[in-house]
C-alpha cells in the first residue's frame, strides 16, 4: 500500500510539472519587447508540455483503472471460491463495481485528452 501511495503522489508531482502553461506566462513577458517570433516559439513550447501532460494523466487513469478492475475480478473469483451459493450476488456486484471503475477511467481519460487542447 505504501507503493502505491508513493506512486500515486509522484504521478500527481509529475502530471502538475508538466502541465504548465509555458505560453501564457511567456507571451504577456516578451510580446511588448520582443514581436511575434519570441511568442509563437514560446506557444509551441507550451503546447508541447501540455501534451506531456495531458498524455500523463490520460495514460495514469487508464493503468489506474486497469489495476482496479483486476483487483475487483480476483477478489469476486476468490469470494466465490470460498461461498458458491453466493455467486450471484458477488458476480452482479463485481459488474455495478467494475463499470464505475471504467466510468471513472474514461472521464480521466478525456479530461486529460481536453487539458491537451
Amino acid at each position: 500500500m505504501k507503493k502505491l501511495v508513493a506512486f500515486t503522489a509522484l504521478a500527481t508531482t509529475a502530471m502538475m510539472m508538466f502541465d504548465v502553461d509555458i505560453a501564457s506566462a511567456q507571451d504577456a513577458a516578451h510580446a511588448a519587447a520582443d514581436g511575434a517570433g519570441d511568442a509563437a516559439t514560446a506557444a509551441a513550447l507550451g503546447a508541447g508540455f501540455k501534451g506531456i501532460g495531458g498524455g500523463l494523466a490520460a495514460g495514469l487513469g487508464a493503468l489506474g483503472a486497469g489495476v482496479g478492475i483486476g483487483q475487483i475480478g480476483a477478489s469476486a473469483v476468490a469470494s466465490i471460491a470460498r461461498q458458491p451459493e453466493m455467486s450471484g450476488t458477488i458476480f452482479t456486484n463485481m459488474v455495478i463495481m467494475a463499470a464505475l471503475v471504467e466510468g471513472v477511467a474514461l472521464f480521466s481519460v478525456v479530461i486529460g485528452l481536453l487539458a491537451i487542447i
